[in-house]
């Protein structure tokens, strides 16, 4: 059930302290993950939050659940842009950078690593970890950790604080539509 991922692994993007998260959600058949989507971005669209497949296998999707209005703020810094186009996203429109994205995780198996980008993380961050290689961090958490360890931190526990309560609001009722901030 879809509704359990978002809880799960979307809450801090749900109470808009994030920009966006990632799953891989399983499912037995495409049209039905489909339908899903279509009613999920139809019950959250009115509070600025869309859902998107940047990837499908034969058993699964990688879904995108972001604040499109926070991506587009992002997408127009001039250091992001730079950043990107070295990674050859040439337009800077959040349909335009998310098919960039889906392509650029179609050339590979694993992850590009600008995706960090999309899902708010530091960019100096991204940068540090793309130059180590994914090694030498100062910390991890949701993201790896090269510079200002404490902030990342105190965000990590944050989200996690998030997490906690959204589950528990969920399993006693609430609903995510109810949980979900709107901006």
């Amino acid at each position: 059930m879809m509704e359990e991922y978002l809880i799960e692994c979307c809450s801090p993007t749900l109470a808009s302290l994030k920009m966006g998260n990632i799953f891989n959600y399983p499912f037995s058949g495409v049209d039905d993950t489909d339908e899903q989507l279509t009613q999920w971005n139809q019950t959250l669209s009115e509070k600025g939050v869309r859902l998107t497949v940047l990837r499908r296998s034969k058993s699964s999707a990688l879904v995108y659940v972001y604040r499109p209005a926070v991506l587009q703020k992002r997408l127009e810094e001039r250091k992001i842009r730079r950043f990107l186009k070295q990674y050859g996203y040439a337009y800077f429109g959040e349909r335009q950078t998310l098919n960039r994205l889906c392509q650029r995780l179609a050339e590979g198996d694993g992850f590009p690593h600008e995706i960090g980008v999309f899902l708010g993380y530091p960019l100096d961050d991204v940068k540090a970890f793309i130059r180590n290689d994914g090694k030498n961090s100062l910390y991890t958490g949701c993201w790896k950790v090269y510079f200002h360890q404490n902030e990342a931190i105190r965000t990590f526990e944050r989200f996690k604080k998030c997490s906690r309560i959204y589950s528990q609001l969920w399993a006693g009722g609430r609903s995510v539509q109810k949980l979900t901030v709107a901006m």
